[in-house]
């Protein structure tokens, strides 16, 4: 099947209410372009000079989702620009995200990575380390940055009660801070969760945000799931 048949059965699957972010890492331009055609502008790099090179070719309309670790050296190049950070995983990199944004005259939107996964792999947040930096002195000084939700990835396994339960667990995690530290705060609202192979579950647990590469734009020369 082709991109665009590709991007419109995912969208048939999805609530209005859920946005698919179609990952293009690797991916040449000439495929982005065709997902632009049919209407897809939220495009998700893990790659800061990859993603700085199809923000200066391409559409200015796209919304560029970072969705890969972010390395503080490399937070300039794409500051910006970029729609939506998805992985603050420390409050080392929240700050720097914000003294970049303040000499770019910005506010960045950023979400919060929580570590939901049984991998040591993946990178994340605890939630005890998500509360000690939500209530330091420290980020009440943060003035260019916006939380705006929570991003997590489950395991990589085929057990779907397990997926479903690391799912569910990060739903509560943003359901707990919205409550205490965002109850008035309307761009507090996101949950980046489910990828190609688990995208149904991920919706039905409250994804808001959606990443999906492999079934859209079709596998990558190595195996990962995107």
């Amino acid at each position: 099947m082709s991109i665009t048949e590709n991007i419109n059965q995912i969208k048939a699957t999805l609530p209005a209410t859920v946005k698919l972010v179609a990952v293009s890492k690797t991916k040449p331009n000439e495929l982005l372009m065709e997902a632009y055609s049919t209407g897809q502008r939220a495009f998700g790099e893990n790659k800061v000079q990859e993603m700085a090179a199809k923000y200066e070719a391409l559409p200015k309309d796209i919304e560029w989702h970072f969705i890969g670790h972010l390395q503080t050296n490399k937070i300039k190049q794409i500051i910006p620009f970029v729609h939506l950070i998805h992985g603050i995983d420390s409050f080392k990199l929240l700050k720097a995200i914000d003294k970049e944004a303040v000499q770019a005259n910005r506010i960045v939107h950023c979400l919060l990575q929580f570590h939901i996964a049984e991998e040591e792999t993946k990178f994340g947040l605890s939630m005890d380390e998500s509360t000690a930096m939500l209530n330091s002195s420290e980020f009440k000084l943060l003035t260019n940055i916006k939380i705006s939700g929570v991003m997590g990835m489950a395991t990589y396994t085929d057990d779907t009660n397990q997926i479903r339960n690391e799912f569910a667990h990060l739903k509560n995690i943003f359901d707990q801070l919205k409550s205490e530290y965002f109850p008035l705060d309307d761009e507090f609202r996101e949950i980046s969760m489910g990828m190609s192979g688990d995208y149904l579950i991920a919706v039905q647990e409250g994804s808001t945000m959606v990443r999906i590469g492999s079934i859209l734009f079709g596998e990558r020369i190595y195996n990962s799931r995107t």
